[in-house]
């Protein structure tokens, strides 16, 4: 018995030997892979993600703010800060909403002193 059980183990040994770089390699890439790739930027925090999805819809927003303030005729180029302020937050409020927010009207009246 104990030349099979010796057998054995060395049978073990030299499969382990044989496994033992792939599976170091599989752990050592688990564990490192998911930080090279956030170093890397290839991943995307929700919190980035909802600045950018924010900062689209701003400026969606101040583009229809600023065309319906044009459409109104009054002419924006000659406004001082103040009177665009004015004009884009009377014309920021989109439909269905119940406050005007803030960012819209700051880059609706930018996009009207242009």
């Amino acid at each position: 018995m104990s030349g099979q059980a010796a057998t054995m183990r060395a049978s073990m040994a030299a499969r382990w030997a044989t496994t033992k770089p792939v599976a170091m390699g599989l752990v050592i890439g688990l564990i490192a892979g998911p930080i090279i790739s956030g170093i890397a930027g290839f991943q995307i925090r929700a919190s980035t993600a909802q600045a950018a999805a924010r900062t689209g819809m701003v400026e969606q927003q101040a583009s229809f703010c600023a065309e319906r303030a044009r459409a109104t005729g009054a002419v924006t180029s000659g406004l001082s800060w103040q009177a665009r302020s004015d004009l884009a937050r009377q014309h920021a409020m989109m439909p269905g909403a119940t406050t005007v927010d803030s960012d819209v009207t700051y880059a609706c009246s930018t996009k009207l002193a242009g």
